[in-house]
């Protein structure tokens, strides 16, 4: 919280251009409104600062008040800024978000999360935390910033965002489900057979240490051979670049931590659970699908959450090979100095990152031994 109220105070909050093309003028939350309002919220953050001195469960809960009050104020003193900032005779005038603004917005996310943490809250709950924030920010975009740059960006390129986001979960969900299939079927066949264990991760190892854009290069000139030689491959859409290659490398990325949650999921079943599930008669089939693979789910599910989060981030990369998504968004920023239509990809991918951690890790806890409880 002393790092937000010193970002605050000392950063520039926000800055306004009379166009895409001109560089914009920075504005500190000082110098916006005579500074009265950048104190006021500043305040709060102060009052944290000395509840977190000696905390006390009433002293968290009161801090965790004040974090969400000022996660919900934030979009609105942004409004307020650009009512002040944007003159009338500026119709192409666009507000973008400043250093000060970002990094309080991450530093009160982290104090959220610690003190759900702290005070024990379920992860359900910490998502309706959120909800006031989101509200504030949906009323501020819907009303009052429509000067903001990161909007425009999105409002020139809606249709092209709904098919790269499309594009970028399509290509997840293959990977992952692909991966998912492909790695039961080696964890089982090294349950059985101490050489393909051996020579499995040794592989699955190797292929993890290739850099995203080696292995996408690599892959390029293979394909493409094929797709020349094969044609229900090309007509497939297998070519040396778009889906064929980034699909095969996040599976390969992907395998490694599937395999081995699925494996050790499986390994680590109580041996006294399996025997007294067989002196009952059980065989072995059964007590494969009712005994080891239940106890083995939430660490599945864990394997399936570092995949799936580490396939969302690595798709953005894929761009690079004409494989669509939001990436091409941040290397399309990128090629043009661009920043709010980087964030118009990057920010998307958090997102999605964030949202899919919170339901597998949900999924995950509820279903070990008193996690319902």
């Amino acid at each position: 919280m002393l790092a937000a109220v010193a970002a605050w105070l000392s950063l520039d909050a926000v800055s306004v251009a009379p166009n895409r093309i001109v560089p914009g003028t920075s504005h500190m939350a000082l110098g916006v409104m005579a500074g009265w309002p950048a104190v006021l919220l500043a305040l709060p953050m102060l009052a944290v600062v000395v509840l977190a001195w000696k905390p006390g469960r009433k002293e968290l809960r009161l801090s965790l008040v004040a974090v969400v009050t000022l996660l919900a104020l934030l979009p609105l003193w942004l409004s307020a800024a650009t009512t002040v900032l944007v003159e009338p005779d500026m119709p192409q005038a666009r507000v973008a978000i400043g250093r000060s603004l970002w990094l309080v917005l991450f530093l009160l996310l982290l104090a959220t999360i610690e003190l759900r943490t702290r005070l024990g809250l379920s992860r359900p709950l910490g998502w309706l935390l959120l909800v006031p924030m989101v509200s504030s920010w949906w009323l501020s975009l819907a009303l009052w910033l429509e000067p903001l740059a990161l909007l425009r960006e999105y409002q020139a390129r809606s249709d092209q965002f709904v098919s790269a986001l499309l594009a970028h979960l399509i290509l997840v969900g293959a990977a992952v489900g692909a991966s998912l299939v492909l790695a039961s079927l080696l964890a089982l066949a090294m349950r059985r057979h101490a050489g393909i264990r051996r020579t499995g991760f040794a592989v699955l190892n190797f292929l993890q240490t290739i850099p995203s854009l080696a292995l996408f290069g690599l892959l390029l000139a293979p394909l493409a051979w094929l797709g020349s030689r094969l044609d229900w491959l090309a007509a497939f859409g297998v070519s040396g670049i778009g889906w064929a290659p980034a699909f095969l490398a996040l599976l390969g990325y992907s395998l490694l931590p599937m395999v081995r949650n699925i494996h050790v999921a499986l390994e680590e079943v109580e041996p006294a659970v399996i025997e007294s599930a067989r002196g009952m008669g059980m065989s072995r089939r059964q007590v494969f699908l009712q005994v080891r693979l239940p106890l083995a789910l939430p660490v599945v599910l864990e394997g399936i959450r570092i995949t799936t989060v580490q396939a969302i981030g690595l798709t953005a990369v894929a761009a690079l090979i004409g494989a669509g998504g939001l990436g091409t968004f941040i290397f399309q920023g990128l090629g043009q100095a661009a920043m709010d239509m980087v964030l118009l990809g990057a920010l998307p991918i958090i997102v999605l990152a964030l949202v899919a951690d919170a339901l597998f890790g949900s999924l995950s806890e509820r279903l070990r031994p008193g996690g319902a409880a």
